[in-house]
């Protein structure tokens, strides 16, 4: 029998502080038979290798950089000239001295839903449900520039339940320090990885990153507001902006300075007759000298952005090199052994290692001591390196940076660029691109984003009200629902082009800026449950933006709506991507899985396992939350690069539910060698009691708190009958002061406020209700959306009623119905009586509002349909 376990010597581990790779097989899982090689990475994932003259590959490729993994139970037999590998989940069969992988003397057989299929080579994956693509520049909607529908490349996950990734004429790396691009492809002729799934799309993303690397977190700040917009912002403009974001209270983390902050040599003086540069490429749009007439002091701005708390990144188009012009155009030229005698441009030369270290440490260490955090890589220039063939420059672009900015500034690494192919997935934030600004572009971002996932490309930002539209545009609606998508996208960052009627100023928008400085502090509010989310991305491979068919993939609607997605683990988001009609509500069909869902907004109980159509006003999230979900939230805060010592956990009804909240130092390499806490949290909940507990928290890292208060929130809950804490009986308190509950009306929740304790400690709150409740609790659903809609259609009726009736009044029972909430805040006790009276005369004081209706009949009908439709 012609079959031999191959032994190395030695497992290689090169390690450059963001990069890790292992790529030489674990021994035990390799099985050498002729001219082909076969690696079980695991029961549901094997490498098929052949070549002709058995130079087997063992380098890391640019997807695939780690084959060592730990051996699964198999075996190996030959069997009438056939050889025969089986795990749990495969059998793999092929036929002895045939030659090249094809139909003919190979094929894998497995079991999907009790059903035996088996693939061969040329088979093609159907079921393909997509990646992503490297930009949106210039699409509308799901149309190109041109109106041909964007092309997204395929993903690893398929309703087939199997993806084959054929990794054959990759580029590798070449086991160097700093791993760098081999010009020798791959030895092998094919170079093939099977992967089966089945519907178990989260195997197939946890196996994906097992050999293609994880997805790093990126720095908590990350998750913060980005202000950005392409204008040429002087130091005074910038904070004169930051002084209203101050005046406003708007919390915000990081500066975008766009490419504007550098000499831009008069490239686009004449647009019809742009210059050039000696490379083709539009003068001025490479640049690394700061713009003087604009920043005077450079190095005093970023110092006084750092004293502002707000990380900076400045915006670069490298592709033409270094001019002569720039100031570090000698020093560059000394390191890098360039001869400058006659001044000529230095060439961009990335793909050379020299050129490359000389460039980040001449070019861009400088401005990273002075405080530029990181970089925007706008690259839009020629596809593929002039140094080494084939080369893609988006793909090695996003790795140079990525992978040598932790050596530079001893932070996380973090850039932001656009999405260069697989294996790109370690090297992230992408920026989407130039989106036209329209409702179908709003509609189609939330799909874009999901796919990618599929790819493990779950960092997307976007333009946050889109990019230009080539018209006036001050539609403050469609801004505001886009922001509503972003505060549930994984980056939120609003931009625009440099078109002066686009306005992204929120304060500018004075009716919605309310909402939306909500909006901006729910984000901030959610940051630990995003954070703990992207703990969850780095070990598993899931994104937090994930298509609704990773945890509902034998159910179609889970393919059908496809706009909608869960946020994280516990919340499903259906972003609205319509206006309003004149009656101030929009219409939306949501697929609920199966289970209890809770509106956010509204406070309803749903049934799932259905498709409802629910109706919205501007102010109202589509948002949707598991029964017995436990989200951790952070109170008011400006940045998140300091976190606060107190948490709000708000606890949604359910039997039973738990969170395992997550912490780093947020900002360094640590979390990756065991430099993080979980804590864990957990509900139960029987008839008239519930239980939550707060468990010690495990694991350590530096600036660790020692101590922590919390807010328990119990939403769409009745008054307490007992709160103890630890034994310790809380008594109700009109205010927030510590060991005591509050009430609140608007909300229907309760608030437990917990002083500060220790987190090495056990925290155990029990909740005890009036037996009197247990058969009112539907009288607690959906009021607090009632509430806000009765608030707001009042608000407008007196302001229809004044314009013709200045004298006239609503009836005492509408004003004291809108009042219900208030009585609630001031009479816990009284919850029963005044939830019974509001349903009551829920339907007597439209009558009543219908009266006022004679002279605008049909304005003031339509402002009544959001009651009447609730």
């Amino acid at each position: 029998m012609n079959i031999r376990h191959i032994i190395f010597v030695v497992i290689t581990i090169v390690q450059f502080k963001t990069f890790s790779q292992n790529p030489k097989p674990n021994p035990e899982t390799t099985i050498l038979y002729d001219k082909a090689r076969f690696t079980v990475l695991n029961p549901a994932l094997i490498r098929m290798e052949w070549d002709n003259e058995k130079r087997f590959e063992d380098r890391a490729s640019f997807t695939v950089i780690n084959r060592n993994t730990k051996a699964p139970k198999y075996s190996v037999k030959d069997s009438n000239g056939w050889l025969i590998i089986k795990t749990d989940y495969i059998k793999l069969q092929y036929k002895k001295n045939s030659g090249k992988f094809s139909a003919l003397n190979l094929k894998i057989s497995f079991t999907i839903n009790k059903k035996e299929l088996t693939w061969k080579p040329g088979l093609k994956n159907e079921g393909n449900l997509l990646g992503t693509t490297r930009t949106l520049d210039g699409c509308n909607g799901e149309n190109t520039w041109n109106g041909e529908s964007i092309v997204l490349e395929e993903g690893i996950i398929s309703k087939d339940g199997w993806y084959m990734l054929d990794d054959s004429n990759n580029f590798l790396f070449d086991n160097t320090e700093w791993n760098w691009v081999s010009e020798k492809k791959n030895a092998s002729e094919q170079d093939w990885y099977f992967f089966v799934y089945g519907y178990d799309y989260k195997k197939a993303l946890k196996n994906f990153t097992t050999i293609a690397g994880k997805i790093p977190i990126p720095p908590r700040y990350a998750f913060g507001y980005w202000w950005s917009r392409y204008w040429a912002y002087s130091d005074r403009e910038f904070k004169d902006l930051i002084a209203d974001f101050r005046r406003y209270q708007i919390p915000i983390d990081i500066l975008i300075i766009d490419m504007d902050w550098h000499l831009t040599h008069g490239g686009l003086k004449d647009i019809k007759n742009p210059k050039k540069d000696p490379f083709g490429e539009l003068l001025g749009w490479t640049g690394y000298t700061w713009n003087k007439a604009l920043f005077p002091e450079p190095q005093k701005f970023i110092e006084w952005t750092n004293q502002e708390k707000l990380k900076t990144a400045l915006n670069l188009h490298p592709a033409s090199g270094i001019a002569p012009l720039e100031t570090q155009y000698e020093n560059f030229a000394k390191l890098y052994g360039f001869d400058s005698t006659n001044k000529d441009w230095i060439p961009f030369r990335m793909g050379e290692k020299k050129w490359a270290k000389t460039y980040f440490n001449s070019i861009l260490k400088p401005y990273e001591k002075w405080g530029v955090d990181f970089w925007w890589i706008d690259w839009q220039q020629f596809p593929t390196s002039k140094v080494i063939k084939d080369l893609n420059n988006t793909w090695w672009l996003n790795y140079t940076f990525f992978s040598s900015m932790a050596d530079r500034t001893n932070t996380r690494s973090l850039l932001f660029h656009r999405w260069g192919g697989l294996g790109n997935h370690r090297y992230q934030i992408g920026f989407s691109g130039d989106y036209k600004i329209s409702w179908e572009s709003l509609k189609y971002q939330s799909y874009f984003t999901n796919t990618a996932s599929n790819v493990g490309y779950s960092y997307w930002s976007h333009d946050i009200g889109g990019h230009s539209s080539g018209k006036l545009d001050d539609n403050a609606e469609l801004y505001t629902r886009w922001l509503q998508y972003g505060v549930f996208s994984p980056i939120l960052r609003t931009h625009s082009a440099k078109i002066s009627s686009i306005e992204r100023r929120f304060w500018m928008y004075p009716n919605e800026f309310p909402h939306m400085l909500e909006l901006i502090n729910l984000r901030y509010a959610l940051a630990p449950y995003i954070y703990t989310m992207a703990r969850k991305t780095f070990d598993d491979g899931i994104s937090i933006c994930r298509p609704m068919y990773y945890d509902y993939s034998k159910n179609e609607n889970a393919y059908l709506f496809k706009y909608q997605y869960m946020f994280g683990d516990q919340m499903l988001f259906s972003p609205i991507s319509e206006p309003v009609g004149s009656d101030l509500i929009v219409d939306q069909d949501i697929w609920l899985p199966e289970g209890i869902w809770y509106q956010w907004s509204t406070g309803e109980r749903l049934n799932g396992e259905r498709v409802i159509q629910k109706n919205f006003m501007l102010k109202e999230l589509p948002l949707y939350i598991k029964e017995g979900s436990i989200i951790p939230m952070y109170p008011k805060i400006s940045n998140l690069q300091e976190v606060p010592n107190h948490l709000i956990l708000r606890v949604f009804p359910g039997k039973e539910g738990y969170f395992n909240l997550y912490e780093d130092q947020g900002d360094n390499e640590n979390y990756k060698s065991n430099a993080f806490s979980f804590t864990k949290i957990s509900q139960t909940e029987k008839e008239i009691s519930k239980t939550i507990i707060i468990e010690p928290a495990t694991g350590t890292y530096k600036g660790m708190p020692e101590l922590r208060s919390y807010e328990i929130q119990l939403p769409i809950s009745f008054p307490p009958a007992e709160v103890v804490v630890n034994d310790e009986e809380y008594k109700y308190s009109i205010d927030d002061s510590s060991n005591s509950w509050r009430y609140d009306g608007n909300e229907l929740s309760t608030s437990i406020f917990i002083p500060e304790q220790s987190l090495s400690k056990r925290i155990e709150i029990k909740v005890t209700y009036d037996k009197f409740y247990l058969n009112k609790k539907r009288l607690l659903y959906g009021k607090k959306g009632a509430f806000k809609r009765l608030q707001e259609v009042v608000r407008l009726m007196k302001i229809e009623i004044a314009r013709e009736n200045w004298w006239a009044l609503l009836s005492d029972k509408v004003f004291a119905s809108e009042q219900v909430p208030i009585q609630i805040n001031y009479s816990p006790n009284t919850i029963i009586d005044q939830l019974e009276f509001f349903e009551k005369n829920f339907n007597e004081i439209l009558n009543d509002m219908r009266m006022h209706s004679d002279a605008r009949k049909e304005i003031t009908d339509e402002i009544l349909i959001p009651l009447e439709k609730y």
